[in-house]
């Protein structure tokens, strides 16, 4: 039982955390262009590496 004291605001703080991180992921705006990746694949980019 005692063990509860210590795994719910575990699970709580990291709850919070994994929010934080997905609403920082969105104002960062990396959501906003998921279908851009599935035709990038199809570009011929001839330019030489470096």
């Amino acid at each position: 039982m005692t063990s509860l004291l210590y795994l719910v605001p575990a699970s709580l703080i990291l709850a919070i955390i994994a929010l934080g991180a997905f609403i920082w992921a969105v104002r960062s705006r990396q959501y906003d262009d998921p279908e851009g990746d599935r035709y990038r694949i199809f570009e011929d980019d001839d330019r030489p590496l470096r």
